[in-house]
Parts: C-alpha cells; structure tokens; sequence
C-alpha cells in the first residue's frame, strides 16, 4: 500500500500533516425543532456545550417547497426539523448568534439556493463581512433522487440551480463549502460500504462536469467541495472506508480534472454516525453503538463528526441525550488519548488491505458507472435506485436468518417492551400559521409580485437564479412563492 505520509498525495493516511494535534475536529450536532423559537434555544444551548458549528435539520414542507400554510405541509410542520418560510424566520432561527463566529452547515438539497439566499439576506442585513461567513450547504440533489425522495423538478433544472450556487459561493462567501457531496443518505437507504462511495463521486464528477460545462473555475470549486459519509457498524471497514475515500478523490481530482492544486485534492468530509443502525428496542445500547461509529471517523480522519442521540430510532434527541451525544466526541478528543497520535492505526496491515480492497471496489464500479452512461441517465432509468434496493434487501434477509446480530432486536431480547418514546413532538403549527398570516399581511404586495416576475424572466434565460432569488427574499417572497414561480418554468420531476 502507499507509503506516502500525512499530507501528501494521495493523502490515505491523512488531509493535514499533524492532524488532530494541530486542530481537533469540528463536533457538530444536527438540530431543529418544532418552531423557529425552540430550534435558536436548542441552537444556543449548544453553542453553550461546546459545538463548534451547527447543523440546521429542516422539516419536510421546507425540504420539498411548501409553506407552512399549504395544504400540503399539514401534519408534517416541524416534525422533522424547524419550518423555514420567511426570511424573517432566518432572522428568528440565528437570533443571538454571531454568523461570523459559527459555522453552519444546512441539510437542504431541493430547496438549497433560496435557504441560502435567506441566510446571505440576513447576514447581509446584519452588516457581517461576507469573507468571515463559514458554513456548508448541502446543495447535493442527486442523492435525493437515489435515496431520499425530497426532489422538486427535473434533474436538468436541478442541476443548474446547484451550479448557480456554485457560482454565488465562488463569488460572494469564498469559506462557505457550496457542496456537501452525501453518501450518507444513500447508505442509510440500505447500500453497502462500497455502493455508498461509487455514488457519492459518481455524483462529484457528474456536479464538475455540469460546472465544467457552465464555464466555472473548476479549480476554486473543487476547494469548496466537501463530502458527508455515514459511520456505520463495521468498525473496521468504516476506517478503511474513509482512508479510501480520500485516495479515490485525490485521484479523480489529479487524473481525470488534471488539476494539481492540493487544496483541490483534499477529500474534507463530515461523518455522522448512522441513524439506521440505531435500534428502538434497549436504546441504551445505541451509545455504545454510535461511540464507535465515531471512533471509527476519528480514526479514519474526518473533519467533523456528529454523534446521534440514543433515542433517534424513536424521536428527534431530548436535550439530555443530544448533550450526551456531543460529550462521546469530547470524551473521545480528550479523556481517551486518540488525538494525541498522527494515524495510529494507518500502518495496520489490515486497515491497509480493507483500505486498497475498497479503493479497487469503488473505482472498478465508478467506471462502469460512466460506461453505462452515468448517473443522470442510470437515475432516471431506476438502476441505480434498484441496486440499493437489492442491498437493503440481502441485509434485512442477514437479520431475519440471524446471520447478521443485532443486539436487542434478533438475539439477546428482553421479554418486557422497553422501547424509549424520545422526545415528544409539540405541536406549534397554530401558533407557526397565524406568524406566516401576520407576514404576508404586512409586506407590500407588489413588491413580491414584480420580484417574483423577474425571477420567472431569469429562469427563462440563461442567467444565474441567485441575484433575483436573494431579490425575492428581501421583498418578503415566501419560499413556496419562489418555488411556485420556477415550478411553471422548468416543471416537476415524476419519477
């Protein structure tokens, strides 16, 4: 295996040369509740722990472009995470908090451009300086064909706002990661170590090659690019996994872009550990479980990690548990000596021979990937969609026969129920419709009508969506406006 050191080419052993004993990585949790309100405690609260960056989970209407006051958002306000309409719900949801000093990071895919043009809208209305913003947007919609299902319109049109964005990032926030490539979800789908690899840069190059196209600077965009894995029950293949990940990007980045700017080459991902591997049943073993999934990041050299909450089978996390979940990583960081070594483990023969196995397994499927047509093509026909599928499939068999043991679940039962019901979901919607009704009451109506006519102009053209979306947000538009007004220009996606 390669014998190259830490911070070098094609940086298996590591992104940066001492590691964690320069910088520890950044320990993010995920969060977003009921109200605009609850999630900026939650936020606070956090920032109070010790995170050093936070990650907004928004809820479904959000996610797909509805307000909370459509039809379609009944039942689903703020269950999954916190309802964005406004930009005054921006304003709410970051109160108290200095944008220059936190990173964010936003799990926002379909309706990515017009969150981020909220969040721009208000830093820029706070008067912060662009250059100090940090944070990443997710922005990666072609996974949500694949596994997650929160797609809008078809993946054309898709595919140029992503590229707008990149654009606008490379433009404007120059720290922000304008990409969060995830084969996260796609691993939480069902797919195994390799498929959730092969996808995620399948997709990186299909994002480059649409830039690419669209006469961005490859260059700058590849050092914005970041990627966002899954940490899942295999310790040691889930090491070797990210040692690999970062060899097979570098190699991308060198040999089929010809780009040999380091920072270009650099594989930066976050992890979070992973939510299908948590069980309802005996919960308390779910820490046990996600200790070392993040063992396992660590030592596979992630960037950032967040460690679920026991009682994720069940719920969003109580607070007890979120906090919890963060001390595992501080604990990890400081009480169990880990960080104090420069890859411990990368001179394990057997951590090198999963790590080569993995990057022989992911490239040979990769090129068969683009032979077949690449991944536009192989989504739209379902294939790539049914392989996950096929996997899911094999790995449920594996614990119906008890091939695979999941503790608590097929072996090692208790006979009494002990399923934990988490944190119990308060329903804000009334107090949430009756915000949104004060909002359009108050804003000038015209105003939103002429910016959502030049937005609509836009979308015809060739031009990029961002100015005319950030327009649209600061003349008070909703984000199911702005959607409804592209949706009668490029249409819907119909799987």
């Amino acid at each position: 295996m390669s014998k190259n050191k830490l911070g070098e080419f094609p940086f298996e052993k590591g992104i940066y040369k001492n590691m964690y004993k320069d910088r520890l990585w950044t320990m993010r949790q995920y969060a977003g509740f009921s109200s605009v309100s609850e999630s900026n405690k939650r936020y606070l609260k956090l920032i109070e722990s010790g995170v050093s960056g936070l990650s907004i989970a928004f809820d479904l209407p959000t996610q797909i472009g509805y307000d909370s006051d459509d039809d379609m958002s009944f039942g689903e306000i703020g269950k999954s995470g916190v309802p964005i309409s406004t930009i005054e719900d921006m304003e709410n949801l970051f109160k108290n908090i200095d944008l220059e000093k936190i990173s964010v990071s936003m799990t926002i895919n379909s309706t990515a451009a017009i969150l981020l043009a909220f969040y721009f809208a208000v830093a820029k209305k706070r008067g912060y300086n662009f250059k100090k913003l940090r944070g990443t947007l997710q922005n990666d919609i072609l996974k949500e064909y694949i596994a997650r299902g929160t797609y809008i319109f078809p993946i054309e049109h898709s595919l140029r706002l992503t590229s707008n964005v990149f654009e606008f990032c490379q433009k404007n926030i120059p720290k922000w990661n304008s990409i969060s490539i995830s084969g996260y979800h796609i691993r939480e789908a069902g797919s195994t170590a390799v498929e959730e690899l092969a996808f995620t840069f399948a997709n990186a190059i299909t994002y480059l090659d649409k830039a690419k196209d669209d006469g961005l600077d490859i260059v700058k965009l590849t050092e914005q690019v970041s990627f966002f894995f899954n940490a899942h029950r295999d310790f040691f293949e889930e090491i070797a996994k990210f040692r690999a990940a970062r060899v097979i990007w570098a190699q991308i980045i060198k040999d089929r872009y010809k780009i040999t700017n380091v920072k270009s080459q650099l594989c930066r991902f976050h992890v979070q550990t992973g939510g299908s591997t948590l069980t309802a049943q005996q919960i308390d073993n779910n820490i046990t479980r996600t200790t070392l999934e993040s063992l396992s990041a660590v030592l596979g050299g992630a960037q950032s990690i967040h460690t679920n909450g026991k009682d994720e089978a069940v719920s969003l996390p109580s607070e007890k548990n979120a906090t919890t979940a963060l001390r595992i990583q501080q604990i990890i960081a400081h009480e169990s000596g880990v960080a104090n070594y420069i890859d411990p483990i990368g001179d394990s023969t057997l951590i090198k021979d999963l790590t080569q196995k993995m990057i022989e397994e992911v490239n040979l499927k990769i090129d068969n990937i683009f032979k077949n047509g690449g991944m536009k093509t192989l989504i739209e026909n379902g294939e790539i969609q049914k392989e996950i599928e096929d996997s899911a499939f094999k790995f449920q068999e594996n614990i119906d026969s008890k091939k695979t043991i999941l503790v608590g679940v097929n072996e090692f039962i208790d006979e009494k129920k002990d399923i934990d019901s988490g944190t119990s979901f308060e329903d804000k919607s009334k107090d949430r419709l009756k915000l949104l009704e004060t909002f359009k009451r108050n804003r000038d109506s015209k105003g939103v009508e002429e910016a959502l006519e030049k937005l609509v102009y836009t979308a015809k053209s060739g031009e990029n969506l961002m100015p005319k979306i950030i327009n649209c947000v600061e003349k008070n538009c909703t984000l199911g406006e702005i959607i409804f007004a592209l949706k009668n220009v490029f249409g819907e996606y119909l799987e």
